[in-house]
């Protein structure tokens, strides 16, 4: 064989592999977009209970067609503080197992014959019906889901046709010496396990390389020199332990049980792997024969799913010392911080997370507002630890705004949902409003601090009124925040009611406190404090009412408050019948 046709070959190979990966990778993607933003409060459910870990795990990973990934995921996740290390055990056993359908896909690529139906699951004939297919629903299709399919068909039949190219290079080699080197070779299994677990770290997929194995089974499987079960099994294992490069890759700079996560994939999957070995070596010993048959694509596929099967079922009794073992080889640092917010591998699915975004929103809401009510404390009595912490939470939600924001814009600009876009839009305006919630809520703080360095002293009258109206704005706040966190929409038309009753409290009381400076009863340093903690509420009710607006706006296409607000309050019946109520309420 000349050169020149050496370097066609392996360019061809090169490209099936390429084609594999990147159809893998598509299709993967449209998966994971219909999958859509419930897998992590699944993932909560179920984590306490090792058989339904085991399958989400395994679901999981068929849906998004690697396990690699399905770690990484992981990582993101406890690294979050989502999820805790030990519970992931099950999860990591299920996706090993789930990972293997891709090899059980690919074993299309072996069926023969002339029938019909035969004809029909052969990729060559399915694969670019598929890409057709996927190609109209993309182009044609309106509906999110169905263009998410389109996507999914391009995706396999891509892999499919990097499964051919790869089959048809191999298959250039059959009567060629240099690939009866190649096999004399992998009669090492020392040597095939190494050679799997080097190249699968360096291309970080498994899938691949076993779908390489099943290339190399299927064109030389009728030949004088077949891969056998002895060649094929260290290389179906090395695959799996190569797939482990990914993540630990990815744990550099995480937290402790981050890179417990990674321990986990690694020990679970090398101690099977050496296990299984001295097994393979115990055969050879005892009846050399028994594997030296010729291996075929759907026996590569089997020995795949065997292993992770059989791994599954020699560790899940063993998870508690394994467990162990992950925090042996990862001591806690004492000194070490949690401060992360949001795991940059969260991206790799934006499904979860947005979930996980929502969850630090509803936290930062929670601080907020709790700010408004401890600072609403120190004006009627000054408490220095209460008015630290007012201060430390302050600081808090400026980064919560800060890390969301960044972050929730980036969620953006990736390929999501519509139901997702319209859900990160809600939240980059909420984080706005809850930051500036926090920033009147330590005004109002200093305002505290005011009242008790200047030792001032409000009036009988004044202390009366700013009891109603401040009696007005902690309803409002318990309403906007149990709203917001529970997508409560009934509750959420009750804000813009009360606030306005508010906003007509704020100028009564103003007309009122003047009316007191004009005959004496009030002095002017007393009014400017009175004036300012009475601005802070008003300003406090205004982003209650914007987030309430957001809550209203759940199943409109496009968040837009002002149209919104000026549409309820002309045409809205229970607008004014919820208004006259908390009138009558928060009458002075």
């Amino acid at each position: 064989m000349t050169p020149t046709e050496v370097l066609i070959i392996f360019a061809t190979l090169a490209g099936g592999l390429a084609f594999f990966l990147y159809g893998m990778n598509t299709m993967s993607s449209g998966l994971e977009l219909m999958a859509g933003g419930k897998l992590e409060s699944t993932l909560k459910k179920v984590t306490k209970s090792g058989p339904l870990s085991f399958f989400l795990g395994a679901g999981i990973t068929i849906a998004i067609q690697s396990s690699s990934a399905m770690t990484v995921m992981l990582v993101g996740l406890v690294n979050s503080g989502i999820l805790n290390f030990a519970d992931t055990f099950s999860i990591i056993m299920g996706s090993h197992v789930g990972t293997t359908l891709t090899a059980w896909l690919l074993t299309l690529s072996g069926v023969s014959g002339g029938n019909f139906f035969l004809t029909l699951l052969r990729p060559s004939t399915f694969a670019p019906i598929l890409a057709f297919a996927g190609i109209i629903l993309r182009m044609v299709s309106k509906r999110e889901k169905r263009r998410n399919l389109g996507v999914i068909l391009i995706g396999f039949a891509v892999l499919m046709a990097g499964m051919q190219m790869m089959s048809n290079s191999m298959s250039e080699f059959k009567n060629d010496p240099s690939f009866i080197n190649i096999l004399t070779a992998f009669k090492s299994p020392i040597i095939a396990l190494l050679a799997s677990v080097l190249f699968t770290g360096i291309i970080q997929s498994s899938a691949a390389t076993v779908a390489i194995v099943q290339a190399l089974a299927l064109s030389a499987y009728s030949t004088d020199n077949p891969i056998t079960y002895q060649m094929a099994i260290p290389l179906i294992i090395g695959a799996n332990i190569g797939t482990c490069m990914t993540a630990l890759i990815s744990s550099i700079g995480t937290s402790k049980n981050a890179k417990r996560v990674v321990a986990m994939h690694i020990y679970t999957n090398a101690f099977g792997g050496i296990f299984y070995m001295v097994l393979l070596y115990v055969c050879m010993l005892i009846n050399p024969a028994l594997l030296s048959n010729p291996v075929s694509i759907f026996g590569v596929a089997v020995v795949h799913s065997l292993f992770n099967i059989m791994n599954t079922l020699l560790f899940s009794p063993l998870k508690k010392p394994i467990v162990a073992l992950c925090r042996k080889t990862v001591k806690n640092d004492k000194s070490e911080k949690h401060t992360v917010f949001l795991d940059e591998r969260l991206f790799n699915n934006p499904p979860i997370a947005i979930a996980e975004c929502r969850r630090l929103v509803n936290e930062m809401a929670d601080i907020a507002f709790g700010s408004v009510l401890d600072s609403i404390k120190l004006i009627y009595g000054y408490d220095e630890a209460l008015a630290s912490k007012v201060r430390e939470h302050e600081t808090l939600t400026d980064k919560y705004e800060d890390k969301l924001s960044t972050y929730l814009v980036r969620i953006s600009s990736k390929n999501i949902s519509p139901e997702d876009s319209h859900a990160v839009a809600r939240m980059l305006h909420g984080v706005n409003d809850f930051e500036r919630i926090g920033d009147h809520a330590l005004n109002l703080c200093q305002r505290g601090l005011e009242i008790r360095d200047k030792e001032i002293v409000f009036s009988d009258d004044a202390r009366d009124e700013l009891k109603v109206i401040t009696n007005a704005l902690t309803e409002i706040i318990g309403i906007t925040k149990e709203s917001f966190i529970n997508d409560d929409i009934t509750e959420a038309a009750k804000v813009e009611p009360l606030e306005q009753v508010i906003d007509k409290l704020n100028y009564e009381l103003k007309d009122r406190h003047v009316a007191r400076l004009k005959e004496g009863r009030c002095t002017v340093n007393l009014g400017f404090v009175y004036s300012d903690i009475l601005a802070d509420y008003e300003r406090i009710s205004d982003h209650c009412s914007n987030v309430a607006v957001y809550t209203l706006q759940l199943n409109s296409e496009k968040i837009d408050p002002h149209k919104f607000l000026g549409q309820v309050k002309t045409s809205d019946v229970e607008f004014g019948e919820e208004y006259k109520l908390y009138s009558e309420k928060y009458k002075l």
